[in-house]
C-alpha cells in the first residue's frame, strides 16, 4: 500500500509491502510494533532498532518522538489522499498543532509568548517529570497565538500548554 508522510514540513512517498518498505527510492527491511501498555512503539529497520513515542492527534495526524524530538506528522494512504483532492480539500491548510504536555509534570520554564514567531526546533516549555527536565521544542515554523500555561502549574499528559498559528509564507 502506498502512503504519502508529511513530517516536518516535508511530504514523503512510502510504499509498504508486507516487512519490505520503500521511501525516497530506496527499500528496506522495517516493522513497528506496538509495545504494549505504553505509548511507544518499537520501529526495526535493516536491523536497527528505535523506540518512538506516538500519540494520535485525529485523522491520520500524529505526534512523533524519537530521542527527545518531537515532530507534527500526518499519514495518508493512497485512496484518502485521492479523495481529498477530489473534494478539493487536499490543499486546505489543517494548522500547527498546538503543543501538548507528553506526560504529567510540572512546568519549570515557558520561553515563549503570544505574538512570538518560533521556527522548528525551538525551545517552548520546560517540564519536570520523574525528576528530569524536558524541554519541548517547536515542531515546525510558526507563531504563538496563546500560551496556556505558567511556570510551577502541573499538567496532565496531552494538556495543550502552548497553541500557534502557521507562519505566513
Amino acid at each position: 500500500m502506498k502512503y504519502v508522510v508529511s513530517i516536518g514540513g516535508r511530504e514523503i512517498e512510502v510504499e509498504v509491502d508486507g516487512d519490505r518498505v520503500t521511501a525516497k527510492g530506496e527499500s528496506h527491511a522495517a516493522t513497528l510494533s506496538i509495545i504494549r501498555g505504553t505509548p511507544l512503539r518499537q520501529l526495526v529497520v535493516d536491523g536497527r532498532q528505535s523506540e518512538l513515542s506516538m500519540e494520535p492527534d485525529g485523522a491520520g495526524r500524529w505526534t512523533v518522538g524519537l530521542r527527545g524530538e518531537r515532530w507534527a506528522s500526518e499519514v495518508l494512504d493512497e485512496r484518502t489522499r485521492h479523495i481529498r483532492s477530489l473534494t478539493g480539500d487536499a490543499g486546505r491548510h489543517r494548522g500547527t498543532p498546538p503543543l501538548r504536555a507528553p506526560m504529567p509534570g510540572l512546568v519549570l520554564r515557558v520561553s515563549v509568548e503570544p505574538g512570538q514567531r518560533v521556527v522548528a526546533g525551538t525551545g517552548i516549555v520546560v517540564l519536570e517529570a520523574m525528576k528530569m527536565e524536558n524541554e519541548l521544542r517547536a515542531t515546525v515554523g510558526a507563531v504563538v497565538r496563546a500560551v496556556k500555561v505558567n511556570p510551577g502549574e502541573p499538567v496532565e499528559k496531552g494538556q495543550i500548554l502552548v497553541e500557534f498559528d502557521d507562519t505566513a509564507t
